[in-house]
């Protein structure tokens, strides 16, 4: 997994799930020293991911987490910036509303996200709809703030806990977010 990372990427957050269908999961941010070696800059943070765990095959609606290394850096919300480095994008249509699947308020969890590259255009707002692999493939998976359950496809932290990375979060270290089962990424 370590060899999928950029060799330019100095920032990683590394989401893991003790099991391919565990829809909880520890986010742990890294930083790598200029000689090369990597420590944690932030965590460990409780996490949710997709109801249904992890894939390496995700596709729309499969209620999965697709795992990976995936560039991160793309951020947006209903509330203001709160001081991001990375591109943020403001718009009240991060508004979302519902319950999710343990029947908890959906309410206020989209008010900051941070786009995962799946199937998405980076450089662009996390709304941004165009998927390069197609629709059938999902998207919109994101970084967003916990609503207490497991989430359709994205991971989830805490709204302290997603605040602090987007604050640590730095362009020029080409963020990365490294997620799925730990034992799939010890590989």
């Amino acid at each position: 997994t370590q060899a999928r990372v950029p060799a330019g990427t100095t920032q990683a957050l590394v989401v893991t799930g003790a099991t391919a269908d565990s829809n909880t999961a520890t986010a742990v941010l890294h930083q790598r020293a200029p000689g090369g070696r990597w420590h944690r800059a932030g965590g460990p943070w409780p996490a949710h991911n997709a109801l249904r765990g992890w894939t390496d095959d995700h596709w729309a609606g499969d209620l999965r987490s697709p795992t990976g290394v995936y560039r991160i850096g793309d951020a947006g919300g209903r509330l203001p910036d709160p001081g991001a480095r990375v591109p943020y994008d403001e718009d009240p249509e991060f508004a979302v509303s519902g319950t999710g699947f343990l029947g908890e308020p959906l309410e206020g969890s989209f008010d900051h996200v941070i786009a995962i590259d799946y199937n998405r255009v980076p450089g662009r707002t996390p709304l941004d709809k165009e998927r390069p692999l197609g629709q059938e493939r999902g998207g919109g998976v994101w970084i967003h703030v916990d609503h207490g359950g497991p989430t359709q496809a994205c991971v989830s932290l805490v709204r302290d806990d997603l605040r602090a990375l987007l604050l640590a979060l730095d362009p020029a270290a080409e963020p990365v977010i490294v997620m799925g089962p730990a034992p799939a990424l010890a590989r």
